[in-house]
């Protein structure tokens, strides 16, 4: 095994000593003409002052070559590959007069044509040439451009008179330099007085009432981007003033300026013209002044066909609203209804349209709508036509797959789902989905070696609040996109850990008030788990199992203790049986008087069979939770934004007080029993802030801090192992598997590690390495521990501040490639600081590849 280890190193160091032979062999002035420079830094100076701005730096045209950590890997991988492959190959072809012969006798002439285009002798240059990154040699007419892209820009500022120029310099190394880029700015443009001229009477009306908020200020230097955001701004405030047709291109600004003028007063004067509407029909181009308009009919066609005749469809009114359908209406009028925004006899609001398309796709019963509007001849009613199409009244999916884990040697899953569109016709959705795993245990040791689990939940979303006897819709509009959700489901296991049985029933209430901010209430969150097969408790944890058997191998002496022989097996090193001989030693430890009590072999066997009773026993869960969400994340390509996430859950409450009405049975510890399982009561609260910087050439920085606690009380002295907290995983302190970290300064003391309060604070940089493979650096620190429940451990425990002292690091890098719509990761963590290690072995003890671990991930981890 050893020999085996070594000559795996071994094969490892040589691969990297050739890695690094290559990349030290690369020129990475190979591609460039000895009468060229390879362009190194731009550096920008606005009147002697280095810019930092990275839009201002966008500008340049012309960029240096990227670099991975200062070496530029992508110029020396497009190095690598032949510039002429095809030349290369006939070159070698031909080089000796009989070898084309030779080939197309022992293959074929065509299969020698393909070898010119195989991947050995082609494919790898080109491959190299899409990943890698041609030299940036220095071209002054790219330089040129980027000095216009500065002049232009600068201009657009207000300084309407600043000169641009540039210079090559040289570098100490070998054809090698950089370009200094300088702007005399001069003397900004002010504005001076804003005028109007506006054509139509009711957008000069709107127009004055709002001007307080308008962009163009008087006083302020001149920016040519608050005219863009006026612009947007005007067009909005007209669109939701009535104004349904305007259009931004009349609007347009009159900017005079003396550019002769050379002293310091240098002003200008606005005047906002806002024309006409203009429209064309056939050739001929007319004016017409805008309007406000407001509606006069509002019609929702449920299932109409653009082909047929309207007037053989039969019709509903219902609060204003005409509802068109074929035969029978499947739909309620209010669930309609109340999906509509435009109102009738009230003016059109851009806003209340969005509103109408949001509400609608979230029914999820219809597809993507669509509303056209048609004005009468005044030019001042609307008539808004809104046409649905429905989706399926039944859809179904299913699911089929092969798995593979360190606890299932082989496994297949399968779910079957089937969804029920507009069940009690106000839009509701019923589905029903049942799963299945079976498969073959890794563990063959095991006496049964085939697994099972199978599932099913029935899931029932109304899109509303639906709450009896209170109306929620004057704090919760329906623009909010409120749904309701219950749920309840079911699953068994067989052969997997304790074979479980859980219960769960769901009631829960979302809403969004704006894209940005999400709410969710979940009224009860009701979980029962049952374990079937609580005897094989030791053999599922056996990190607890190995440390009850090393404190029972001090009493295997048969003369000494002879009546503990029958808790061991026959073996030349007796063990524990299980489970009887477990039960036995631990019965004879803790009552019996085998163990002297507070002792430290006493507390130890006390604490493990403390756990054992607490993962054995049934849990009852009735909680009631709320979070709110908050983040200004812009589409999945905006690398430069935050999210805010806050949780409070209290559960048992309830309960409890009805314990004060009705009588509960108790257990012997005095935990009042529901269903003859203690119910759990705590209260938990957590914070998620993450936030994320886009710098420059596709760099990201990401943070991500996290606290979280759950204090159990009342008819609880721990928390459920279901709400508990781990740390360590591919999204978590990555230098630590998942549930291998704490508590507190402890190391791996159980299989599964949790406790009740969680500090973490991960820091990431990605960068691009080639094409989609990008890299990443990373640090993450955190731990857990216990605190305020029945831990009395003190290296487990949070003990003030000096706790913190336990908060573990792993540091480490990271290869992504990225699919545009999610990323494969692999991150390599390495123990950095290490709290479960005495003083002065906690820092780097553990930072080689020998301990490092490595995770697989989908998608970034925060």
């Amino acid at each position: 095994m050893n020999t085996q280890k070594s000559l795996t190193e071994y094969i490892a160091k040589i691969g990297l000593l050739l890695l690094c032979a290559i990349i030290a062999s690369c020129n990475t002035l190979k591609r460039v003409g000895e009468d060229e420079l390879l362009l190194t830094k731009n550096t920008i100076y606005a009147d002697g002052e280095k810019v930092t701005n990275d839009d201002i730096k966008s500008l340049i045209v012309q960029k240096p070559n990227s670099t991975l950590l200062g070496y530029p890997l992508r110029l020396n991988l497009y190095n690598l590959a032949k510039q002429n492959p095809d030349s290369s190959y006939q070159d070698w072809l031909h080089k000796k007069e009989k070898r084309e012969q030779r080939l197309t006798n022992w293959l074929s002439t065509k299969q020698v044509d393909r070898l010119g285009e195989s991947f050995l002798v082609k494919g790898y240059s080109e491959w190299l040439k899409n990943i890698g990154e041609p030299p940036t040699v220095i071209d002054t007419s790219r330089t040129t451009k980027s000095l216009n892209r500065l002049e232009a820009y600068y201009g657009s500022k207000g300084y309407f008179n600043n000169k641009t120029d540039y210079h090559i310099v040289n570098s100490n190394r070998k054809q090698r330099a950089q370009i200094d880029y300088s702007i005399d700015l001069g003397k900004p443009y002010i504005i001076d007085s804003i005028t109007s001229d506006i054509s139509s009477k009711a957008i000069d009306s709107i127009y004055k009432s709002q001007t307080d908020e308008s962009l163009i200020v008087s006083g302020n230097q001149f920016d040519l981007n608050n005219f863009t955001y006026e612009r947007e701004r005007l067009t909005s405030l007209f669109r939701n003033s009535g104004i349904y047709n305007f259009q931004e291109s009349s609007i347009k600004y009159t900017i005079l300026r003396d550019t002769t003028t050379t002293h310091d007063d240098q002003k200008m004067d606005i005047e906002l013209n806002i024309d006409n509407l203009k429209s064309r029909s056939e050739n001929t181009l007319t004016t017409s002044e805008y309007k406000v308009h407001k509606f006069n009919k509002i019609n929702i066609y449920t299932d109409y066909l653009f082909n047929e005749e309207k007037d053989s469809l039969q019709s509903v009114d219902y609060e204003n609203i005409t509802i068109y359908h074929k035969g029978k209406l499947r739909y309620r009028p209010k669930a309609l209804v109340n999906s509509v925004f435009l109102e009738k006899d009230s003016i059109y609001r851009d806003i209340d349209r969005l509103r109408t398309y949001r509400q609608i796709t979230n029914l999820n019963t219809f597809k993507y709508p669509s509303i056209d509007l048609i004005q009468d001849s005044t030019h001042t009613k609307l008539t808004s036509n809104i046409y649905l199409a429905a989706r399926p009244k039944y859809s179904s999916e299913t699911n089929f797959d092969v798995t593979h884990s360190d606890i299932q040697r082989l496994g297949f899953a399968f779910s079957q789902s089937l969804v029920i569109r507009n069940v009690f016709r106000g839009a509701e959705t019923l589905s029903f989905s049942a799963r299945g795993t079976f498969g073959l245990l890794a563990d063959r040791s095991l006496s049964e070696d085939f697994f099972s689990e199978i599932g099913g939940d029935i899931n029932l979303t109304f899109p509303r609040i639906w709450m009896p006897l209170f109306n929620t819709e004057k704090i919760i509009p329906y623009y909010m996109l409120p749904q309701t959700r219950m749920s309840i489901g079911t699953s068994f296991q067989k052969n997997i850990g304790l074979d479980k049985q859980t219960f769960n029933s769901i009631l829960s209430y979302n809403w969004a008030p704006t894209n940005f901010k999400k709410n969710n209430i979940e009224l009860l969150n009701l979980q029962f788990v049952r374990n079937l097969n609580t005897s094989r408790y030791f053999v599922e944890y056996q990190n607890s199992y190995r440390r009850l058997d090393e404190i029972a191998n001090g009493y295997d002496n048969p003369i000494e203790y002879p009546e503990l022989i029958p808790l061991f097996d026959d073996n030349t090193d007796p063990a524990l049986t299980i489970p009887d001989g477990t039960t036995g030693f631990i019965d004879e430890a803790l009552n019996n008087g085998l163990i002297s009590p507070g002792t430290e072999g006493y507390n130890e066997v006390r604490s493990i069979e403390e756990r054992r009773e607490r993962l054995t026993q049934d849990n009852l869960i009735f909680a009631t939770n709320y979070s709110y969400t908050k983040n200004n994340k812009n589409g999945i390509n905006d690398n430069d934004f935050y999210q805010f996430r806050f949780k409070l859950e209290s559960a048992g409450n309830l309960l409890s007080a009805m314990s004060n009405i009705v009588t509960f049975n108790q257990d012997e510890n005095a935990n009042l029993l529901v269903f003859d399982v203690p119910y759990s009561q705590y209260v938990k609260t957590e914070f998620d802030y993450i936030k994320h910087w886009d710098l420059t050439g596709s760099n990201v920085l990401a943070m991500r801090s996290f606290f979280g606690i759950a204090i159990p009380y009342g008819n609880s002295n721990n928390i459920p192992f279901t709400r508990s907290y781990f740390a360590g995983g591919s999204n978590d302190n990555r230098a630590w598997n998942v549930y291998s970290l704490g508590p507190g300064k402890t190391q791996e003391v159980n299989d599964f590690n949790e406790a009740n309060l969680k500090l973490a604070l991960n820091m990431e940089y990605r960068f691009p390495i080639a094409g989609d493979i990008k890299g990443a650096l990373f640090a993450d620190a955190g731990n857990i521990w216990n605190v305020w429940d029945n831990v009395d451990d003190t290296d487990a425990t949070f003990n003030g501040f000096s706790s913190l002292a336990d908060i573990a690091l792993g540091t480490g890098f990271g290869l992504r490639y990225d699919f545009t719509y999610f990323v494969i990761r692999l991150d390599t963590g390495f123990k950095t600081y290490n709290p479960a290690k005495v003083t002065s072995q906690r820092w780097f003890s553990e930072y080689n590849f020998a301990n490092a671990v490595f995770n697989i991930g989908i998608n970034y981890p925060f």
